[in-house]
């Protein structure tokens, strides 16, 4: 199946009220408030081990998804042309605000309210924000739109620094209490809100997985919620809890996380590893595409989340077998596709695979038509 998917303009174009309504109504699973499930057992593990640690203060912070512009970039050091502040990978509401794109968006707001108090305390402070985050990405096993993360940041005035050794100390906890026996190792990189930055990887099945980054905090975060880095120091770290919650259970497939199926559901209130219910067999469609030159997997599998609402969780896989420039293709093909100079074709290969059924044939070819009919009125905005 071929289709035509239109270019735009540059400007940046806030989610529909549509689009945003579903993203607010979407559940949080690191919200006791909206019933149990694993991924809280992981957050009060991975606050006590920390807690018990340094002896902190243990701070859980939760807010709403809509954050500001400034605290999910700006006051966490993102440069104005960060790559990252693209509307193909941010959900913007406004010009001025968002959906977090990580909870590290919590972290300026708390850091002000602790520079704010009357008190200044006795003891370290550990700041836990767990929450749900929203994202363009790809469509696969292991990546969704709507990742559910965890900030970690120890905070400490006067007295000893806090340091690399610290911040090892503080990996090593964390590892231990929620991957109990894994190995792990870091390598540097670099992160706008810390120095000294580290990626870490859980090492499962004799292969690195990152599962979070860490490092200092930045004076310059500090610094601008009031806390004077001649007086703190801070370690910072961001995890993905989704990620490690499949690493711990041996679970296959990010779907299955929100999964209703009973059989899965009732696994996805423990740590214990999950018990795969069934191994259904997969559905494929292959759609070819014109897009806008430049148009990436991220773009295309949230265009395809929003055209198919609640059923997106049908798809397992969406992945770009080919992509051919405009100059390339035959004359004929660019006339079927509709495409003009501007545009390249991709080819794109559709997985259908339920995690409790089979889909019929008919489903599946309703679906791809779906896929195909919203790709083809969709605009891809830079």
């Amino acid at each position: 199946m071929t289709v035509s998917l239109a270019s735009s303009d540059s400007r940046p174009q806030p989610l529909s009220l549509p689009a945003l309504v579903d993203a607010l109504s979407l559940r949080d699973l690191t919200d006791p408030a909206q019933g149990p499930h694993a991924l809280q057992l992981l957050v009060s593990a991975a606050a006590s081990a920390l807690g018990e640690r340094w002896g902190a203060d243990v701070r859980v912070l939760r807010s709403r998804p809509v954050v500001a512009v400034e605290d999910n970039y700006d006051r966490l050091g993102y440069q104005r042309d960060a790559v990252s502040r693209d509307v193909r990978y941010t959900r913007y509401v406004s010009d001025t605000t968002m959906l977090r794109s990580h909870t590290s968006a919590g972290v300026p707001p708390a850091l002000r309210a602790l520079a704010s108090s009357a008190a200044a305390p006795a003891r370290d402070v550990l700041l836990v924000l767990p929450g749900i985050c929203h994202r363009r990405d790809s469509i696969d096993r292991l990546h969704t739109g709507t990742p559910h993360q965890l900030d970690l940041w120890l905070l400490r005035r006067g007295g000893r620094r806090l340091d690399h050794d610290d911040l090892h100390d503080l990996v090593t906890a964390l590892v231990g209490a929620v991957l109990p026996g894994t190995h792990w190792r870091w390598t540097a990189t670099s992160h706008p809100y810390t120095t000294g930055g580290r990626e870490v990887e859980a090492i499962h099945d004799g292969q690195p997985v990152e599962i979070a980054e860490c490092g200092l905090a930045a004076p310059e975060v500090l610094s601008a919620a009031g806390l004077s880095p001649s007086s703190w120091s801070g370690l910072a770290l961001g995890m993905g809890l989704d990620r490690v919650l499949m690493l711990r259970k041996g679970i296959p497939d990010i779907r299955l996380l929100r999964s209703t199926d009973p059989r899965v559901a009732e696994q996805l209130l423990d740590l214990t590893p999950y018990q795969p219910v069934s191994d259904l067999p997969p559905a494929r469609r292959d759609i070819s595409v014109a897009v806008a030159a430049g148009s990436d997997a991220e773009v295309l599998g949230d265009r395809i989340r929003e055209a198919l609402g609640p059923d997106a969780d049908l798809v397992e896989e969406v992945s770009v077998l080919s992509t051919t420039p405009y100059a390339d293709l035959p004359e004929a093909a660019r006339l079927r596709l509709a495409m003009r100079p501007d545009q390249e074709n991709v080819l794109l290969r559709l997985v259908l695979r339920p995690v409790d059924r089979t889909l019929t044939s008919e489903e599946t070819n309703a679906l791809r038509d779906r896929v195909a009919a919203a790709l083809a009125g969709v605009q891809v905005r830079r």
